[in-house]
């Protein structure tokens, strides 16, 4: 039987404190909504059981935590390391008592991460944190909601190849053009949760990505006039499901009274779908890619993704 651990004057110091800051009360409803058990179950079997030279690797459960609050609060591996020294309250979540343990450094963030990419791993944990959010009857609904967002890449082409990131493109959007990747998701209509999410170059059009968002038993679909299509309207109608897509005008006729008001009701739904966005941009800051190529921000996508529908729903996980 193991001896307790005796704790520390440094631990009864901070939990003695008079208030928490707005870190720590996010921290702590990330602790309570995660399915930690059910994410490192999927990791597991891929992760390395020995290091170089026979090096035991980090703590699975640590190198998880830590690559969490890198999207949480747009950390790149060098910003995360110097954190995880300088903040009391992240090193804590990672799992590390005081700042004299053995803490990762920057490299061994940048591998965890490698390893996850290599693996694909990300969209198993996706599609876990789905299936979590099922089992709590808040991803069950028959209907889709479908939207896009673009995001920044860097334009500038002072690099080694004095070129611009091949993988993206650029896009004209009202009378301003963007650099960068779309976001494509497929997002619940009763919770709001991201069910379907694609990645592709900026200036793909977003119809193209319409079917990857849809589930097999979907019987209603909302989205923006970007996605108007007689050719899907009349398949969508032939296969049973409801399609409820705001009204295209078209060139040099205005829409009737009817369709701008379907359009206004259509619109009171679908624009739910932003929120997901929000939380992505806003919150969690990924207003810009921070690697060259679509798979690593594929990648980093889908983990986001994962987490936004935590935060979207961790009032209800956490009543649960």
């Amino acid at each position: 039987m193991n001896a307790p651990t005796q704790t520390s004057f440094a631990e009864l110091e901070y939990a003695s404190k008079k208030r928490q800051t707005r870190r720590e009360i996010f921290l702590a409803e990330m602790e309570q909504v995660v399915p930690w058990t059910l994410l490192l179950a999927q990791l597991e079997p891929h992760y390395p059981q020995s290091g170089r030279r026979g090096r035991q690797p980090m703590a699975l459960n640590r190198m998880l935590r830590i690559y969490c609050m890198q999207q949480w609060f747009s950390y790149s591996d060098r910003q995360m390391e110097d954190a995880l020294y300088e903040i009391e309250s992240i090193r804590r979540f990672a799992g590390f008592g005081s700042v004299t343990e053995a803490l990762p450094d920057e490299t061994t963030i940048l591998n965890f991460r490698h390893w996850l990419e290599k693996h694909k791993l990300t969209e198993v944990l996706l599609s876990t944190v789905n299936d979590h959010l099922k089992n709590q009857g808040l991803l069950v609904s028959k209907g889709t909601m479908v939207d896009a967002t673009i995001v920044h890449a860097p334009s500038s082409t002072k690099n080694q190849d004095q070129a611009r990131d091949p993988a993206m493109h650029q896009t004209k959007k009202g009378n301003q053009w963007y650099f960068g990747m779309k976001i494509h998701v497929g997002a619940d209509v009763n919770s709001g949760a991201v069910h379907s999410v694609t990645v592709t170059a900026a200036n793909t059009a977003d119809i193209v990505e319409l079917p990857k968002l849809l589930r097999e038993d979907d019987q209603v679909i909302f989205a923006d006039a970007g996605y108007t299509s007689d050719d899907y309207k009349k398949g969508s109608r032939h296969l049973g499901l409801c399609w409820c897509v705001n009204d295209k005008r078209k060139p040099g006729k205005n829409l009737s009274s009817r369709q701008r008001k379907r359009n206004r009701k259509y619109s009171s739904v679908r624009a739910r779908v932003e929120h997901i966005f929000r939380i992505i941009k806003c919150q969690f800051g990924f207003r810009k890619t921070r690697y060259r190529g679509l798979e690593k921000n594929a990648a980093q996508v889908n983990w986001l993704v994962a987490l936004a529908n935590l935060y979207l729903l961790r009032r209800q996980l956490m009543a649960a």
